[in-house]
């Protein structure tokens, strides 16, 4: 995945940052990986939505930009597990704050839900042009 140059410009820190983790995916796997080494199949039963192309691709992205270590173990089936490196690890105060947000976001919308007013169901309106008793 090719990155911007932040060295020569004056690139805010902010999208520096926003740079490495963009996208749907790369937060989650940060994320899961604070956990400790997982494989690519323990990854895709903690994501079920993403799909085998592009958590590799992420997973790939993620290990170019030095925020995950891939290590594989040289043995059959080989094995290949995913971890977050130094780097990877400085981001953990980043990705809590995004957890903290997100759980805190979604307790609003759910009170806000509980504190919305319910639309009132209409009473059904009787026909009076026709009698109660014609059948």
């Amino acid at each position: 995945m090719k990155r911007r140059d932040f060295g020569n410009g004056p690139g805010c820190p902010v999208e520096v940052t926003l740079d490495l983790i963009d996208g749907k995916w790369k937060g989650v796997i940060l994320y899961h990986l604070q956990q400790g080494r997982l494989r690519f199949g323990e990854l895709r039963k903690l994501m079920p939505r993403i799909t085998q192309r592009m958590l590799t691709k992420q997973l790939r992205a993620l290990e170019e930009d030095g925020l995950i270590v891939r290590t594989v173990y040289a043995e059959v089936p080989p094995r290949v597990e995913y971890a977050l490196s130094e780097t990877g690890l400085g981001l953990r105060p980043v990705i809590d704050a995004l957890k903290a947000w997100g759980d805190a976001h979604k307790m609003r919308q759910k009170s806000a839900a509980v504190a919305a007013p319910q639309p009132r169901k209409k009473a059904p309106v009787e026909n009076k042009d026709v009698p109660a008793d014609a059948s």
